[in-house]
C-alpha cells in the first residue's frame, strides 16, 4: 500500500538544509519550508522554497531549543498565500533524539494555529538528525496531527525516510533481497509506454513487487507487436485490444488484489499527467520525442526520478551495395529534477520536436517513419528485437535498483547514461557532471495550472 502522506525534496535542498541545520557548533537551528502539491488524489508535498533561519536572529540557540522571530514564519507566508501553499517548520536535533520532543509539542501547539489563522488548510513540522534523516507530522486546521509517512529524496540516490522507522537511521535494505521487496511494495511505478521495451520494464516493476504499477499507452495491440510484447496473444491482436488493458489483465492475476492500473491516453494528455503525478518513479519507454519531453518536465514539476530508455539498430552498406547491420544500440539515462534534463543530454530540442510535429501532420512521409521500424532503411514490420529491448530494459530498471539500493563500488554520479553497443561489444557510462543543466522554472511546481507549463493541458476537458 503506498503512503497517504509524503513529503519530496531534491538531493540540492537536502543537501542544503543538512548544512544549514547542522553549522558545526551543536546547537538546534531553523528553517521555513514552502511547499506545493502534486495534482490529483495522492497527499504528496513538494519543497519548492526553503527559508533559512540565520543564527544571529535567535534569541536562543542550545542543544535542546532553539527560539528565532516570526519574520521567517511570515515570509513564508507571503511565498505560500497565493496558492495556499503548506508550510514546514522544520529544526534540528544535534543529539540525535529521534523523536519530537516535549519542547516541540509545546512549541507546535502556539505556532501552527497563527499560520492557520493567516491562510491554508495543511501545515506542518519537521525534524532533521545528523545522519539526514527527517521526520515529521501535518495538522489540519483543527489541530490534529498525522504523521508524515514517508519523506523521499530524488537525488543522486533515492532515498526514502520511513515516518515508522524508529531506528530513523539512513541505512537503505539490502538489493536484491525480501527487504527491497517490501519497501517496493510501498511504492507506485509508472510505465510510460507499454511496447516492446515498456512491457519488459512493466513485467520486472510487477515481479519486484512495486505496490501499484501504472501503465499510460494508448495504442492497440497488432499482429506485428506479438513477437515483443509481452502477456499478448493472436486473439488480443485480433480484437484490437488496447495495449495496457491487456497486460494489466494478465499482471493482476500475480497477486490476490488488483495492483496495476492501465490508462488509456496518450502521456500528453490530462488524463496521463494527472496519473503518472500519482507515481514515485517514472520508466519512460517511447519512441516519440514529444512524449519524452513530457516526461522530462514532470521530473521538474512533481520531483520524480526518470529512467528514459532507448533502443535502435543502425545500418550500413557495403562496397558491393549490400545493407548490413552496423550497429545495435541502447541507452538508458537517469534523470533527477535537480540534474539536467533530457533536452539538456540532446536526446531531444525544440527543432526536433518541431520537426516531429511536422512530421506526424503528413501521412506519407510519417507512414514511411513507420515502415522504417527499428531497424533504419529496412522496411521490416516485425523485427525480431526482443533480446535487444530485454537487454534495455533490464539495464533500465537495474539502473533504478542501483539508486534505490547502492551496491556499485562507485559513486551512482558516474551513470548518468548507460550506452551499449553491441556489435562492437562496448559498454560506456557518462557522469552526471558531463552534462551541465539549466535551472528550470518548473522544478516542484506541483498542481500550478497549467500542468508541467504546458497550455493543451489545461484546455482538455475529459479526463480531468
Amino acid at each position: 500500500m503506498t503512503p497517504d502522506c509524503t513529503l519530496a525534496m531534491t538531493q540540492r535542498v537536502h543537501d542544503h538544509l543538512q548544512r544549514h541545520l547542522f553549522p558545526g557548533d551543536g546547537k538546534e537551528a531553523a528553517a521555513v519550508l514552502v511547499c506545493t502539491w502534486v495534482p490529483g488524489k495522492r497527499q504528496r508535498l513538494l519543497v519548492r522554497h526553503v527559508i533559512p533561519v540565520p543564527y544571529a536572529a535567535c534569541s536562543r540557540r542550545d542543544e535542546e531549543s532553539i527560539t528565532w522571530p516570526s519574520d521567517y514564519i511570515e515570509h513564508g507566508i507571503a511565498l505560500a498565500e497565493r496558492r495556499q501553499l503548506t508550510l514546514i517548520l522544520i529544526h534540528s536535533h544535534p543529539d540525535g533524539t529521534p523523536q519530537f520532543s516535549a519542547v516541540d509539542d509545546r512549541s507546535d501547539k502556539e505556532i501552527i494555529p497563527c499560520i492557520f489563522a493567516a491562510h491554508g488548510t495543511l501545515h506542518g513540522t519537521a525534524v532533521m538528525l545528523p545522519n539526514g534523516f527527517i521526520f515529521g507530522r501535518f495538522y489540519s486546521s483543527e489541530m490534529k496531527s498525522k504523521r508524515i509517512d514517508l519523506v523521499n529524496v530524488v537525488g543522486t540516490d533515492l532515498l526514502y525516510f520511513w515516518g515508522n522507522d524508529q531506528s530513523r537511521t539512513v541505512k537503505r535494505p539490502m538489493a536484491f533481497t525480501s527487504e527491497m521487496t517490501a519497501e517496493l511494495g510501498h511504492l507506485a511505478a509508472c510505465v510510460i509506454g507499454v511496447s516492446g521495451t515498456g512491457s519488459i520494464v512493466a513485467e520486472q516493476a510487477c515481479r519486484l513487487g512495486f505496490g501499484r504499477v501504472i501503465l499510460i499507452e494508448f495504442d492497440v495491440v497488432k499482429g506485428k507487436n506479438l513477437n515483443r510484447i509481452l502477456n499478448t496473444v493472436k486473439m488480443d491482436a485480433a480484437a484490437k485490444l488496447p495495449k495496457m488493458t491487456v497486460f494489466a489483465e494478465r499482471a493482476n492475476q500475480y497477486r490476490t488484489e488488483p495492483y496495476v492500473v492501465p490508462i488509456n491516453a496518450d502521456v500528453l494528455s490530462r488524463k496521463a499527467v494527472l496519473a503518472a503525478a500519482e507515481a514515485d518513479v517514472l520508466f519512460c519507454c517511447v519512441d516519440k520525442l514529444r512524449a519524452r519531453s513530457v516526461a522530462d518536465r514532470m521530473v521538474q514539476a512533481f520531483l520524480l526520478p526518470l529512467f528514459d530508455i532507448g533502443v535502435g539498430i543502425s545500418t550500413r552498406k557495403t562496397p558491393e551495395e549490400e545493407i548490413v547491420i552496423d550497429e545495435v544500440t541502447g541507452r538508458i539515462d537517469y534523470v533527477q529534477p535537480s540534474g539536467s534534463s533530457l533536452m539538456d543530454r540532446g536526446v531531444y530540442s525544440p527543432a526536433t520536436l518541431a520537426a516531429e510535429a511536422l512530421l506526424e501532420t503528413d501521412p506519407k512521409a510519417h507512414a514511411a517513419q513507420v515502415r522504417r521500424g527499428y531497424i533504419a532503411d529496412v522496411p521490416e514490420q516485425a523485427p525480431v528485437v526482443i533480446t535487444l529491448n530485454m537487454r534495455a530494459a533490464s539495464t533500465c530498471v537495474m539502473e533504478f535498483i542501483a539508486r534505490a539500493y547502492p551496491f556499485r563500488h562507485e559513486s551512482n554520479n558516474c551513470y548518468a547514461r548507460t550506452r551499449f553497443m553491441l556489435a562492437e561489444a562496448i559498454e560506456e557510462f557518462t557522469e552526471q557532471d558531463e552534462f551541465p543543466p539549466h535551472t528550470s522554472p518548473l522544478v516542484a511546481l506541483g498542481d500550478e495550472e497549467p500542468l508541467i507549463g504546458l497550455p493543451v493541458l489545461s484546455d482538455e476537458k475529459d479526463g480531468v
